[in-house]
């Protein structure tokens, strides 16, 4: 049975293709969904995509994915550098977890070097636009081919 990948997306990634694009580049959320998609199949993982403006429903869908997934793939965009409460999610679920961003979150303003998911994650990816949520589910499917299935 493929393991499965819950893969969360935080506030204003709905508007990818439109917001910023000197940054986010012009591929939209939808564009991104697909090659998650076409990723996730050819590495035999099972995908769960999900966008939230809410920090509420985040954290919700964190714990749900205890019971459903075998892992996390969160860009928690802004929620990033102020949400305590995701990072503590991600540690009260036990579940692996990749943090990603499309930006390279270092080489831009000060205040979004500071993650608070980076020290309960098994590893960030940032900086390779669409391509940072290949490679985050490529790190997972190594990382959950050396764990045995509950």
């Amino acid at each position: 049975m493929a393991r499965s990948i819950l893969v969360l997306n935080g506030p204003n990634l709905n508007l990818l293709g439109t917001r910023q694009p000197e940054i986010y580049g012009h591929d939209t959320l939808a564009d991104v969904e697909a090659l998650c998609r076409t990723v996730a199949a050819e590495l035999d993982l099972a995908i769960d995509f999900r966008q939230s403006n809410s920090e509420g429903e985040l954290i919700g869908w964190i714990h749900e994915a205890q019971e459903t997934h075998d892992a996390v793939l969160i860009n928690a965009a802004g929620y990033t550098h102020t949400s305590v409460a995701i990072a503590d999610a991600l540690v009260a679920i036990s579940l692996p977890a990749v943090e990603i961003h499309m930006s390279n979150i270092h080489a831009r303003e000060p205040f979004r070097s500071h993650s608070t998911i980076s020290p309960v994650a098994k590893g960030m990816i940032c900086g390779f636009g669409g391509d940072s949520y290949r490679l985050g589910l490529i790190a997972l499917a190594q990382l959950l081919s050396t764990e045995p299935e509950a």
